[in-house]
């Protein structure tokens, strides 16, 4: 014979588990989403980015401005290493679809004009590996020319060339922290 009164309370405990389990299903779900086509943090790895970028420094990358215009020079964008997708680099835009890239005597020309770039410590040089003297490459019509900020510790386009749009994950939205020297999973050089 079944209890009525302890029918109706096991009803109503059950009734508050079943709303507290959407609201977590909701939170978790929400979280998802926006980790997956909004934004995302990313904790910054290595050396290529510095001085304006440090190994540990938490930052956030939104992915939704990529989807209304293209990205512009100067951004600085997380993207999957063409080489390596499942490895997540940080570089800044230096070139754009269509224009000529020129890399000689430390100094990057755009179309045959130097590039101005006033995130850089001032008399920063671009050389290149090796022995090569100089470098030029005209991008295709979805290429982008990517550079780490710290030219002397940085993988980046003159090593392994040009980099597509598809491998962009987002553009950098804010620093969440300032970073430290400790060793750190998240964007590598």
């Amino acid at each position: 014979m079944s209890n009525p009164v302890y029918n109706s309370f096991m009803i109503k405990r059950l009734a508050g588990l079943w709303e507290v389990l959407r609201v977590v299903i909701v939170v978790f779900l929400m979280a998802f989403i926006i980790q997956r086509f909004v934004a995302q943090p990313f904790q910054v790895e290595g050396r290529s980015m510095e001085p304006s970028y440090h190994s540990g420094q938490l930052i956030l990358i939104e992915k939704v401005s990529y989807l209304f215009h293209t990205p512009q020079r100067g951004d600085v964008v997380v993207f999957r290493y063409p080489n390596s997708p499942a490895t997540d680099y940080i570089k800044r835009v230096v070139g754009l679809p269509g224009e000529k890239i020129t890399i000689t005597n430390g100094s990057v020309f755009i179309d045959g004009a130097q590039l101005g770039e006033n995130y850089l410590p001032a008399n920063t040089e671009t050389f290149l590996a090796g022995s090569r003297s100089s470098y030029e490459v005209t991008l295709g019509s979805d290429e982008y020319f990517m550079l780490g900020d710290n030219r002397t510790q940085s993988s980046d386009s003159r090593d392994w060339g040009p980099l597509e749009k598809k491998y962009m994950i987002g553009r950098l939205a804010a620093t969440l922290t300032s970073g430290t020297t400790q060793a750190s999973v998240g964007v590598s050089d």
